[in-house]
């Protein structure tokens, strides 16, 4: 189960930083239609944030620093959910930017916010779930030794019946 919830979180990073990372400034827009953050830290959290999310989800997919970049990626994913939900009680009508776009919804669109909010509450939980069983089968950090408790995800099966 951590290998999947890994290669899902990792996966799902990757591909919201790749989105981005090409047209950064759609990102900054993104980050300031939320309105949260003050103008110089919203710029540089949307500039930033591209780079994060596929630095993060490549050390899940590769299961190095597992843990670590679990409590990040969750943390991520919690920033977002509150974001979302801080934009939705405020009445904005914004596209979430998670992956790619971002901005003001154009006449006729409606905002998702229920959806982003499930969807990024799950990946939460996944990330919590990697924390705790980290770092799972076909991690570099078993291999190198640097997963803490190096058993598997099915001796902690057996030893949980």
């Amino acid at each position: 189960m951590t290998t999947v919830a890994r290669l899902v979180l990792g996966g799902v990073l990757i591909a919201a930083g790749a989105l981005k990372i090409g047209n950064p400034a759609d990102s900054v827009v993104a980050v300031k239609a939320y309105q949260l953050l003050p103008e110089s830290i919203a710029v540089t959290v949307g500039y930033a944030l591209p780079i994060l999310e596929i630095v993060v989800g490549l050390l899940l997919v590769v299961g190095l620093l597992t843990r670590v970049a679990a409590v990040i990626g969750g943390l991520l994913m919690f920033a977002f959910v509150f974001g979302i939900a801080w934009a939705w009680a405020h009445g904005l009508r914004i596209d979430c930017g998670c992956f790619g776009g971002g901005g003001q919804l154009g006449v006729g669109q409606e905002p998702a916010y229920l959806l982003d909010i499930l969807r990024d509450f799950g990946l939460v939980l996944l990330g919590g779930w990697i924390t705790r069983f980290a770092p799972g089968r076909y991690a570099l950090d078993g291999a190198l030794g640097l997963g803490g408790d190096n058993r598997n995800e099915g001796e902690y099966d057996d030893e949980q019946g």
